[in-house]
């Protein structure tokens, strides 16, 4: 397989109590514009929005407990996904 090609999907679940705002919608885009040749799309049921928006992730309304599924096409797919992952289980550094 092409590393150029390479997709990788994950389901994340939102853990912090205050779910996805403000703050934790701007560390998401922040960890996704480090890898800039990666097309990220986050879904929430049935919406789908650019995980490098801000505003689109705050629009999915994502409380704790929302389960988002994170798809990242490019190469260095599965390391984003990974620090992606990491991020949510830190509960973005919030207690």
């Amino acid at each position: 397989m092409d590393s150029a090609a390479e997709q990788v999907e994950r389901e994340l679940v939102v853990q912090n109590r205050m779910g996805i705002h403000t703050r934790p919608a701007a560390q998401i885009v922040r960890l996704a514009n480090r890898y800039p040749d990666i097309d990220l799309q986050v879904a929430k049921d049935d919406e789908v929005v650019n995980g490098k928006s801000i505003m689109s992730l705050m629009m999915l309304a994502a409380g704790q407990g929302s389960r988002l599924r994170f798809t990242a096409k490019g190469a260095g797919a599965a390391n984003l996904l990974g620090e992606m992952e990491a991020l949510f289980a830190r509960k973005f550094d919030e207690n």
